[in-house]
């Protein structure tokens, strides 16, 4: 499987149509055609259903498409990395990062770096802490900002000085917006946004035994997204404090937990990891940033 015609077929799958592909790749219509029908020889899978206008992918196609975006980024990501080399003052770096506040710390540090070197690029990858973690996995990152407890068995770490604070973002005429902090029978009859991650991890420590008697309405993966689930009033999202804007002319509000719970930020990066040039001087400007 060549990296030129994995590239072809992505830009296939995202056009759906060969002729436009082919225009785009510089490439003749019929060696277009000639090279996507190999590839699905080679593999022993129909890849596209074409018709007179348009192809589609099976669902055969729908997971090389996934997994060669996979390849892609892996192959510009070393590419990169050895064009930087012997360019100390520039390069790529690539990070995923959950939403939160916090990002605020490690910004800094990005931000020294690139007045030194300004010739950095930063690359981030926003979503939730299972698709970052997924990615740093496979090398396509390298840094992860999480908030949660670190698998130390997987990953070396920085502390960052930032604690979310967990709580519920409702509309403000929300009966439960006229009390200052929400217990747990608070939570019990009324439908829940909550994000997948946290299901498995702090909020299952919180709610304990209780957990299954939620009734959760609807999950997330980005708070922003279920911002406006609860505008629409499909229910109330469990999220952390100061990433949806409640303030006076907002339609919505944050009350905290109680007791309350919060998570820690890392910066975390896998062990025994080779850092390009550029990302390793990002590691020590994380390190002796006073934050």
């Amino acid at each position: 499987m060549e990296i030129r015609v994995l590239r072809y077929f992505l830009e296939v799958a995202r056009e759906e149509n060969i002729t436009k592909s082919a225009a785009y790749l510089h490439v003749s219509q019929p060696t277009l055609s000639r090279q996507l029908k190999e590839l699905e020889e080679e593999l022993g899978k129909k890849l596209f259903v074409r018709s007179n206008y348009s192809v589609k992918l099976t669902e055969e196609g729908m997971l090389l498409r996934k997994r060669a975006e996979d390849i892609l980024a892996m192959v510009d990501k070393t590419t990169e990395e050895f064009k930087a080399l012997d360019e100390i003052n520039s390069g790529d770096i690539h990070i995923g990062c959950a939403e939160s506040e916090g990002m605020q710390f490690f910004l800094r540090a990005a931000k020294k770096l690139q007045k030194k070197y300004p010739g950095i690029r930063y690359h981030f990858y926003s979503s939730g802490t299972d698709a970052v973690n997924e990615r740093l996995e496979r090398g396509i990152l390298d840094f992860a900002v999480i908030v949660q407890h670190v698998d130390l068995s997987k990953y070396n770490y920085l502390r960052l000085p930032s604690d979310d604070t967990w709580g519920l973002l409702m509309r403000k005429d929300s009966p439960l917006a006229e009390k200052p902090e929400l217990k747990l029978d608070d939570l019990l009859n009324i439908p829940l946004i909550c994000s997948r991650q946290s299901m498995e991890e702090e909020l299952l420590k919180w709610f304990g035994d209780d957990l299954g008697r939620l009734h959760i309405a609807a999950t997330y993966d980005l708070l922003f997204n279920a911002s406006i689930m609860v505008r629409e009033g499909l229910g109330v999202a469990l999220g952390f404090d100061k990433l949806i804007y409640t303030g006076r002319d907002s339609d919505l509000c944050f009350r905290p937990l109680s007791p309350g719970l919060s998570s820690p930020m890392y910066v975390i990066w896998r062990k025994y990891q080779m850092f390009s040039p550029v990302a390793a001087l990002l590691l020590e400007e994380l390190k002796n940033t006073d934050f």
